[in-house]
């Protein structure tokens, strides 16, 4: 379950979220474990994201559950533990599903004016309008604030996008892509909502990944294409309005990055209950037990941050650096349990049929997506000096 002891032994789940929060995480848990951890290992031989995936997870209605409070199922917390939850079962499933519950949707909700987050808002919610985030661009990734390079261009109540955009996952199957641009008459970053099918925008699949393989992430190329103005995201007129979106953001990388570490904690659990040697359960051995005692830690103490993280967000205390913190700790952590996973299953660890190789490959993609580490390093050391290190 979402909050078994296990990896919940100081019972945060229960601490913080009423009753019906914890039913629709235990209904997503059942789902996760009995209709998509099947498909995984094909999915990921494959490259492939199921249709089955959201087909399973869409009418859980996991972004206004029943019984769930607006207020609650709008909280940091609730979402952290959905993250957690997906994540837990396959970090691309958590990546998808988060494209649209937490990126997509939190540049609408804190981009847009106060009409157009109620206009799209609910449809956001229920999926009948899906998008993706489209910032991050071939040639800048970690500089995008001031290398952003696709432009924008007025005439009249149009405007006219060109540029190109990398790395945007699951743009295949979004109705619309949130993307950023320079205003060339003042420099500064726009958003805008742009039809997948519009004419001059055209995606490219990435091909190649050896990370996140069930997730699918596109270069976009932008060519004159139209948008009109009530398109823009009013709420978004430079780069600082992006950043205070950004900020949220991070707080969900921290939540993903726990949950792989408490799945790949799972299959090594799974494992050394079942594989022998020497005649006995390896489970016994004291080695093995160091090493799933250093996994429970770690993953023990990325959740008591990511959950101590959202308990500010939700009392209403934002800071970029808490945020960097909490998003660069939890996923360099991960790669350490991660690969304590592997490293119990030994030479089966690299076998797609036991869990923890998807893991330990997919924690490469958190610990590099939504800001790197050293990225979120320079934003927490500016915190402690008052001095930038930023080039």
């Amino acid at each position: 379950m979402t909050h078994d002891p296990v990896v919940d032994r100081l019972g945060l789940a229960e601490r913080h979220l009423s009753p019906a929060a914890r039913r629709a995480l235990d209904e997503l848990a059942t789902v996760l474990d009995e209709r998509i951890r099947p498909l995984l290992a094909d999915a990921w031989e494959h490259a492939t994201m199921p249709s089955a995936v959201l087909g399973e997870l869409v009418p859980l209605g996991l972004m206004e559950p029943d019984g769930v409070s607006a207020e609650e199922a709008d909280s940091t917390m609730f979402s952290g533990f959905r993250n957690y939850a997906l994540a837990r079962c396959d970090a691309s499933v958590a990546t998808m599903y988060n494209a649209q519950s937490g990126l997509f949707r939190a540049i609408v909700r804190h981009g847009g004016s106060a009409e157009q987050a109620a206009q799209w808002d609910p449809l956001i919610r229920r999926f009948e309008m899906t998008g993706v985030f489209a910032l991050t661009e071939p040639d800048h990734g970690s500089d995008i604030a001031g290398g952003l390079a696709t432009t924008a261009t007025r005439e009249g109540d149009t405007w006219i996008l060109d540029g190109e955009k990398k790395w945007i996952g699951g743009a295949d199957g979004a109705d619309v892509l949130a993307v950023f641009a320079r205003d060339t008459a003042d420099g500064q970053v726009k958003t805008f909502l742009v039809d997948r099918e519009a004419d001059g925008v055209s995606l490219d699949r990435i091909d190649g990944k050896v990370s996140l393989r069930i997730m699918q992430n596109f270069r976009i190329r932008l060519s004159g294409v139209r948008v009109t103005e009530d398109r823009r995201l009013q709420g978004i007129s430079s780069w600082r309005d992006v950043a205070a979106v950004l900020r949220v953001m991070r707080s969900d990388v921290a939540w993903i990055a726990a949950g792989i570490q408490a799945g790949a904690l799972d299959a090594a659990i799974r494992y050394t209950a079942d594989r022998e040697q020497f005649g006995r359960p390896i489970g016994g051995f004291q080695l093995v037990q160091e090493k799933l005692a250093r996994m429970l830690g770690n993953a023990t103490s990325s959740l008591t941050l990511a959950v101590e993280l959202s308990a500010q967000q939700d009392a209403g205390h934002w800071s970029d650096e808490n945020s960097a913190l909490a998003k660069m700790v939890t996923a360099q952590t991960a790669r350490e349990t991660v690969a304590l996973a592997r490293e119990v299953l030994g030479g089966n660890g690299l076998l797609l049929e036991h869990g923890a190789g998807r893991f330990f490959a997919d924690a490469e993609a958190v610990y590099s997506y939504e800001g790197t580490h050293e990225i979120n390093a320079l934003i927490v050391g500016r915190s402690l000096t008052g001095e930038s290190a930023f080039v």
